[in-house]
């Protein structure tokens, strides 16, 4: 597929800046762990719950040590010693500390521990667990779409509601159901418990609001008998942990993207960066689909003036989540309608962007996001600009298609504003089944020039990126017009760069199993 020209050797050298660049963080990443990522070792060994104050048991667990010994010599150390002595399960553990009946701050001073290999007892069962999630998930994929899948949100604030929102959308033909986080969950370094029905803008991500919707969409995708697909947030301060709770509860698509965090949440660039690592290997073992989050630097800039800077971004995207060890068939790599409907042409260049994103990344189960800048609050309007939205997404063999509402820009959708929105988006997906077969553009016109300008400008971008460091590029303001600071923004204070005994065993046995040794 190569209907728009584009110089493979660019492809080729862009693909390979962005490798040195992704590498270069990756070196960086390897070093070092977060509370974070400990939290999320300490969930996979079981460890789960509040206690009295509703303090999750991972949180306790992590700031004792953290507080009190050195960190660095991550959680595995100071467990594995206390599971040699005490012969408790790793909950038991927990409990002992928050009851004050046990000090992990005695296996500070001693050497690398001999007993990591006990900890395996408590891994294999949540291990063994994520693997019939996964296979129970690749079951239920019955024949793919001939068309992008519909993907609408629920935001309620209670997981019950949400769950009557979701089936309803899924019975009026939506595929994918987001259930959107509540304002604000993305910067609380811990996850809250329990089912929840009190959120603003949105619902709490929590293993069991997660339970919850799985429970639902199987009963309605049994029902209209295909798959209808589950889809949260492993992002912010506990991107890792909450990565796990979905791997666990078998959720299939995860939006999953540092770049998001620290342009858009403040979230210190270091602190994220070795989150999404882990949370990606979570996911790769899990066969978890990521969205990235490109489309939302166009809220922030011009999407005609910076469209270079979203393929650039999906690049380098593209090569975190391999060495994460991801598959391409996992990389929902994002990208977004949001160009201004007054300018001339608008509609082609639209046309030529998402092309571009087809063909350079063939196999990825691209996201591609609706018009909501320029939504005026204007409803005839705004069907029009969705209805062009949704002819691209067919046209250019979308994956993920993230459905556009006439109301956006004036208040949360109602459900008759969802059944419209797939109504529109089921029509067009019908009148347009073919058509990306049938088109082809002229080598020398307009679509043809604008996807062949962009990539070369992602390419120079690209090759600067890698001359200054990506960090350095995010100080400076890259991506979506937005400056942050390496040394600033929230989560530092839980960066540790790894002591020598350092051992992470949920890595280990995960990276293993995927290089095929297990």
């Amino acid at each position: 597929m190569n209907k728009l020209y584009l110089n493979q050797q660019t492809i080729n050298a862009a693909r390979l800046t962005a490798k040195k660049i992704a590498d270069s963080v990756q070196t960086f990443i390897d070093q070092h762990t977060t509370i974070s990522v400990e939290r999320a070792l300490c969930r996979m060994l079981g460890i789960d719950g509040v206690n009295a104050l509703d303090i999750p048991y991972p949180n306790i667990i992590v700031d004792h040590i953290k507080d009190n010994a050195d960190l660095s010599k991550g959680v595995a150390h100071y467990l594995s010693y206390a599971l040699a002595e005490h012969k408790h399960a790793p909950q038991k553990i927990a409990e002992m500390i928050d009851q004050n009946c046990l000090d992990l701050s005695q296996y500070d001073k001693l050497e690398q521990s001999p007993h990591i290999a006990l900890l395996t007892q408590y891994l294999t069962p949540q291990l063994n667990r994520i693997k019939r999630q996964k296979a129970t998930r690749e079951t239920m994929q019955l024949k793919p779409s001939k068309t992008p899948l519909k993907y609408v949100i629920v935001a309620t604030g209670n997981i019950y509601e949400d769950v009557k929102q979701a089936v309803a959308a899924a019975k009026q033909g939506a595929d994918i159901i987001a259930v959107i986080r509540t304002t604000g969950q993305s910067l609380l370094d811990y996850v809250p418990y329990g089912n929840t029905v009190e959120g603003f803008g949105g619902t709490y991500a929590t293993q069991a609001n997660f339970a919850t919707m799985r429970v639902a969409l199987d009963q309605v995708s049994d029902d209209q008998n295909r798959p209808i697909y589950l889809v949260n947030y492993a992002s912010g301060l506990c991107m890792s942990e909450i990565a796990v709770m979905g791997a666990l509860e078998r959720l299939d698509m995860m939006l999953n993207d540092a770049l998001y965090g620290i342009i858009f949440r403040d979230i210190n660039m270091q602190r994220t960066f070795i989150d999404q690592y882990f949370s990606r290997v979570i996911s790769a073992y899990s066969g978890i689909t990521i969205n990235t989050g490109e489309d939302n630097y166009l809220t922030t800039s011009d999407a005609f003036l910076e469209a270079h800077t979203v393929l650039a971004s999906q690049f380098i995207n593209e090569q975190f989540a391999l060495n994460a060890h991801m598959k391409k068939s996992l990389m929902g790599l994002g990208h977004a309608y949001e160009i201004d409907p007054a300018m001339p042409n608008s509609f082609l260049y639209e046309i030529a962007q998402a092309q571009m994103a087809r063909e350079i990344f063939p196999e990825a189960p691209l996201k591609y996001m609706p018009p909501t800048k320029h939504m005026t609050g204007d409803i005839f309007q705004g069907v029009i600009q969705n209805a062009l939205f949704n002819i691209t997404a067919v046209s250019t063999d979308q994956t993920i298609h993230l459905l556009g509402m006439l109301t956006e820009a004036i208040h949360t959708p109602f459900m008759s504003d969802r059944a419209q929105a797939l109504k529109n988006a089921q029509y067009i997906a019908s009148a347009f089944q073919d058509f990306s077969k049938e088109i082809k553009f002229d080598e020398n016109g307009m679509i043809v020039a604008r996807a062949q300008s962009v990539l070369s400008e992602a390419n120079q971008l690209l090759s600067s990126i890698k001359n200054m460091g990506l960090f350095t590029a995010l100080e400076n303001g890259v991506f979506a017009s937005t400056k942050r600071q390496m040394t600033s923004g929230k989560g530092l204070e839980g960066v540790f760069k790894k002591h020598a005994v350092y051992r992470n065993p949920v890595l280990e046995l995960m990276k293993k199993a995927m290089a095929g040794d297990v």
